[in-house]
């Protein structure tokens, strides 16, 4: 019974799977948690969305098949294996794009969500390019910096990308958010001229913090 109004309490909701831990981790493949809470989201009636950067999402593809409103997004900022590996010990770039792919083609409906977007390093024409065959929405949201994460980036930048090290400055230490109101213009320029269907989630945090004003109001 506590499973049912559980799930009964889902109706017109939505679920995301999950924005801080990975749900395809590597302890997933062991202990199917992720694979236990898809059965029981089967007879939710409810938006879901699970946004990963493994393959082992394949595993459970005729589970998510079963579910009624079910969108996969996968993280994909380059198509560098070597950037890539700088930042993650996920699944490849090549793994990844497979991945949305034989999902498409599953029928499942693919999200590219091109995060974070690292200014001058992430191509994001040439990332749709290579993947708008299967993928039926793009999501961009800019790189955010802050705490130790922020004086360990920029000093990536500054030895791996040395040409970009005025860019990261400027935007980070002087807040100039200039480059990210130009690139969102661009990014929206080109998504309509190709008719792709996407969500600019750039300023993401001013957008969580209105979200909880609004919240607040209301309750």
């Amino acid at each position: 019974m506590s499973h049912l109004i559980h799930i009964n309490k889902l109706k017109g909701k939505s679920v995301f799977l999950s924005s801080v831990t990975d749900c395809y981790n590597r302890f997933e493949e062991k202990y199917c948690i992720t694979q236990s809470i898809l059965k029981q989201l089967i007879e939710a009636d409810c938006e879901i969305t699970m946004s990963t950067k493994s393959s082992l999402i394949l595993r459970d593809i005729d589970l998510l098949k079963k579910l009624k409103n079910f969108k996969a997004a996968m993280s994909i900022n380059t198509l560098d294996e070597d950037f890539k590996n700088d930042m993650d010990n996920a699944s490849s770039i090549k793994d990844r794009l497979n991945t949305l792919k034989t999902l498409h083609e599953n029928g499942i409906y693919t999200v590219l969500f091109m995060s974070p977007i690292f200014p001058k390093v992430t191509d994001f024409k040439a990332i749709i390019e290579k993947s708008h065959d299967f993928i039926d929405e793009y999501w961009f949201e800019n790189l955010n910096l802050r705490g130790s994460y922020k004086e360990k980036i920029l000093s990536y930048i500054d030895e791996k990308y040395p040409q970009y090290s005025n860019v990261y400055s400027d935007i980070y230490l002087r807040k100039n958010k200039d480059y990210w109101l130009d690139l969102s213009i661009e990014i929206e320029q080109y998504c309509n001229q190709h008719n792709i269907n996407h969500i600019n989630y750039f300023y993401h945090e001013k957008l969580v913090k209105a979200k909880l004003a609004r919240n607040h109001q209301t309750n």
